[in-house]
Parts: structure tokens; C-alpha cells; sequence
């Protein structure tokens, strides 16, 4: 890649499609979908022809459609000449989930397809419960959508979010259904953590950068820390959040796939397939939870606490939640890479709700200088390197090293170079469902989870998982910490050292 150029595709370099959303009368698609989707118009970005079809069971035109759609955006957003012009893109289409809805579906896009000039190329986006998955892609399958030829019938691709399964059976059980019918060129399994700049700068940063590369393995890091912290609870998802839990919620995909990037070996190509075969040799290279040095985990739950000095409930007095959970809202993994780069450094994987504030980073902690030449002027302990990529509340890349303080006398303080893209890059930037959806409008797996991938995360984690869910003396195990602190006290102390500047 040169300093000129850009991997960010023209609309004319994408064929004419139709995405098409099931739950379209969802929070996602209003939240989510649809803003990104007015985003990517705005900057034409959007293939040329192109339409949006809205399919979910709510009875409604297209113009109510359209309508609902501009009243949730927010204010400022939808300027009223766009707009116009982008909802002229926006259809619905009602719809029931038996065969001969799906059949009078295909009718429909088939007309759409005709008058709009957008052929036979579609996206199916999944913006639905998980077990309406295999219910959609089975009627795809059998009412021909999801079929593609090498002539003129043109491509299918079906977009499915998080959570790819429950555990390790699940998961492969939805993917027998979805290759029924799809093959897996045809199948994109988002991770919009994958999207967000800092994420994708990973690789450049460490590929394409020599001062770096050389010293990122376990002869220079102590450690790598891996932080995905909250502040909110679990709002109005009790429901979801009391089956999922957070290693369910954030560790089987966000923070696995933050490792994975942080991790692995250089491909030979940066292109879709050497990227995943690199990423999945390091889940293959996880230390295991059942050897006597293996991997460790602490798990914990918040109580009443303050977030910005006001007082919130603990979990188990969230609504709709069990009196008597044990469902954990904290963890914190201390996973091992047995591989010749990564031998014996730890990974530090923590997420958890109701911390003190949001952070979401990559902290790599150097080694300490091996000799201490200034320790009859500066002690024992001179401050080590740390390179911090972070996501939030900044996107930047920052460097802390030591530097001597003016003056006579010796004194050593740490300084940091940062990198910020708010700085340095003013043009708007697409979110991380734009750029998920453009990759999937281009064909491009780089920021999609592969199968095997996903298969060998949930190899990795389910068993603990399944120890969490059975050990009777799990009510010892799962730690208490007040809300609006680093999580529960045996390792507040660690996660601390991860959120400090």
C-alpha cells in the first residue's frame, strides 16, 4: 500500500444490488443499519443501482416505512434534500416466516430487480433474534434465494451478527444449516469490532513498520493486556444478558478476535484466507484451562455501586434479572500462546460491566531495561515501555517511554507520542457497520469471522464455560465488586495497570 493509496472502493466499482434487512422494524436497523446505509450515500459510496428492501412481520407501505425510519435518525442527520433522495432507495415489504411468504418475496425482488436495475444480486442482512438464523436461511434455501450461478443469475450473500451459536455444538449446528444452502464465500459473519480503524491499523502497524515487528515477542513484552470495560449495565437486555453472560457476550468474538490480531504471525498476503489461516493458528496455540500452569480465569458480578457519583443497582436488582443470579459481568482471562513468539506471556482478556468508565485498548507492556545503569542515582525501578492501541474514548496509537527532565540534576520522566486519527484524519470516516457492509457489498471476507475460526474459539471456551454453568460451588467463584470499580478485588490491582495513562 502506498502513502497514495486507498482501499476504500468508488460506487462504481461495485456491482448493482439489493440488500435486503429481516427484522427491519428492529432497534438494529434503526439504530445501526440505516444510519450507516445514509452514511455510505452520502459520501457515494453506494453501489449504482441500488436498493434497500425492509422485511420483518409488522404490517406497513413503504412510505410508512421510509417515514419511521427518518423520525428515529437524529436531529441534524437527515437533511432534508439526502434524505428525499436516499429514501427513494427505502422499500418494504411485509412478511411471515413460512415458505410462502419467502416465495411471494422472491416475486418481489425479482420485479425490483427488473425495474430498478439492480439484476440478481442480493444481501440477505439478519438483523434478527439468533434462532430466526436457521429459520431464514433454510426458507432462503428453499425458495431458491440463495442459489447463484456463474451467469447471469448474479451472487447471494447472507450477513449474520453475533452470537454465532452458544457454545461449541451450536455453532456448528447453525453452520450445517447455513451451508445447506450457502457455501462459505457466500457467508459473512460480522464482528464490527474488526471494523473500527485502530483494529484494522493493527496489521499496518505491525507489518509495515521495522522498528516494531522485531521486538514484538516474548523476549521483549512482559505482557498484553486486552480491555473491553463498560460503565453501563445491561439496561433493557436482562433477557439476553442472563443467558449469554459476559464471556458469551464479549470474549467468545470481540476480545478473541482482538488476541488474534495482537498475536499472530505475518501472512503472506494481506488478503482474506492468509489473514484467517494466521488467525486461527493462535486460537490452535491457547494454553488450555486443565494443565497445572494453564490458563486462568475470575469472574465476577457487580453490586449496588456509583458510576459519576450516582447511585446505580447491583445486577441481580436489575429488572428482569434473578434474584439469585449467578450470571457474571466480569472476567478476566489470563490466557497463554505456546507458540515460539508468545511462550510464557500473558494475554490479559477483561471485560466487564458497570466499571468505573468505558475503555476499550490494546495495552503491550515491554520488558524493564535489563541493566540498570542510573541505580545509584534512580534506584531500582526505572518505568517500562508501554504501547497502548486504543479504540475508546479516543482512536490512537500512544508510546510512553523515558526521557530526562531539564535540568542539573537527574530526573527521569515518562513521556508519551501520540497518534490520534481525529487529528490527523478530518475526512468523515465510515462507522463500523458502514465499513462491515461495504466489505460485504465488495465480496471481501478480511473483516469476517471464517468458520473454523469461530469453531475453534468456541473449542477453546466451552468447556470453562460449561464448568462455570455446572460447579456447585460456583457462588464462591463468581467475586462481588461494587459497581464503579475495576472489577473484584483479587485483581482489581491488574486491571488497574491496564487503564492507567
Amino acid at each position: 500500500m502506498s502513502a497514495l493509496s486507498c482501499d476504500i472502493l468508488p460506487a462504481g466499482g461495485l456491482d448493482p444490488s439489493t440488500l435486503v434487512i429481516f427484522g427491519a422494524s428492529g432497534d438494529l436497523t434503526r439504530r445501526k443499519l440505516i444510519p450507516a446505509l445514509f452514511s455510505m450515500f452520502r459520501q457515494d459510496l453506494l453501489p449504482r443501482p441500488f436498493a434497500i428492501v425492509g422485511c420483518s412481520r409488522t404490517e406497513m407501505d413503504s412510505d410508512t416505512f421510509r417515514h419511521s425510519l427518518q423520525q428515529q435518525m437524529d436531529n441534524g442527520l437527515a437533511e432534508a434534500d439526502a434524505w428525499t433522495t436516499f429514501a427513494a432507495l427505502v422499500h418494504y415489504h411485509p412478511i411471515r416466516y413460512d415458505r410462502e411468504s419467502f416465495t411471494a418475496l422472491r416475486a418481489f425482488l425479482q420485479a425490483l430487480g427488473r425495474t430498478g436495475a439492480t439484476g440478481s444480486n442480493r444481501i440477505f442482512d439478519l438483523a434478527v433474534p439468533p434462532q430466526l438464523y436457521p429459520v431464514i436461511a433454510t426458507l432462503l434455501g428453499e425458495t431458491g434465494l440463495a442459489r447463484e450461478d456463474d451467469g447471469s443469475r448474479g451472487w447471494s450473500r447472507i450477513v449474520i451478527e453475533k452470537p454465532f451459536g452458544h457454545d461449541l455444538e451450536s455453532a456448528r449446528e447453525l453452520n450445517r444449516t447455513l451451508h445447506r444452502y450457502f457455501r462459505e464465500q457466500q457467508i459473512f459473519r460480522i464482528d464490527h469490532y474488526l471494523a473500527k480503524e485502530t483494529v484494522q491499523n493493527m496489521l499496518v502497524f505491525r507489518f509495515a513498520n521495522s522498528i516494531f515487528e522485531p521486538i514484538w515477542n516474548r523476549h521483549h513484552i512482559s505482557y498484553i493486556g486486552i480491555m473491553a470495560a463498560e460503565s453501563l449495565g445491561i439496561g433493557n437486555r436482562a433477557g439476553y444478558y442472563e443467558e449469554a453472560g459476559v464471556l458469551r457476550d464479549m470474549f467468545q468474538n470481540h476480545l478473541m478476535q482482538l488476541l488474534v490480531l495482537t498475536g499472530m504471525e505475518p501472512p503472506c498476503l494481506l488478503e482474506p484466507d492468509p489473514v484467517q489461516d494466521e488467525k486461527v493458528k493462535v486460537i490452535r496455540s491457547l494454553r488450555d484451562f486443565n494443565t497445572e500452569h494453564g490458563s486462568r480465569i475470575c469472574l465476577g458480578q457487580y453490586t449496588a455501586g456509583e458510576i459519576d457519583q450516582t447511585p446505580v443497582p447491583g445486577y441481580r436488582q436489575e429488572q428482569g434479572v434473578d434474584p439469585r443470579s449467578r450470571t457474571p459481568t466480569f472476567a478476566l482471562l489470563e490466557l497463554y500462546v505456546d507458540n515460539w513468539r508468545w511462550q510464557n506471556v500473558p494475554f490479559l482478556l477483561v471485560s466487564g460491566k458497570r466499571l468505573p468508565r468505558k475503555v476499550t485498548r490494546i495495552v503491550i507492556q515491554f520488558r524493564e531495561v535489563p541493566h540498570l545503569l542510573f541505580r545509584n542515582q534512580l534506584g531500582d525501578s526505572i518505568g517500562a515501555n508501554r504501547l497502548t492501541i486504543e479504540t475508546y474514548p479516543d482512536e490512537a496509537i500512544r508510546l510512553t517511554f523515558q526521557s530526562k527532565q531539564p535540568g542539573a540534576s537527574l530526573c527521569l520522566r515518562s513521556m508519551t507520542m501520540d497518534f490520534t486519527y481525529g487529528e490527523h484524519y478530518r475526512k468523515s470516516a465510515l462507522d463500523a457497520y458502514a465499513r462491515v457492509l461495504l466489505d460485504c457489498m465488495a465480496g471481501d471476507h478480511m473483516l469476517f469471522w471464517r468458520q473454523d475460526g469461530i469453531e475453534q474459539s468456541w473449542a477453546f471456551l466451552t468447556p470453562v464455560l460449561r464448568q462455570c454453568e455446572q460447579c456447585l460451588d460456583r457462588e464462591t467463584l463468581l467475586h462481588s465488586y461494587p459497581a464503579g470499580t475495576w472489577g473484584p478485588a483479587p485483581v482489581r490491582q491488574t486491571v488497574e495497570k491496564l487503564v492507567k495513562s
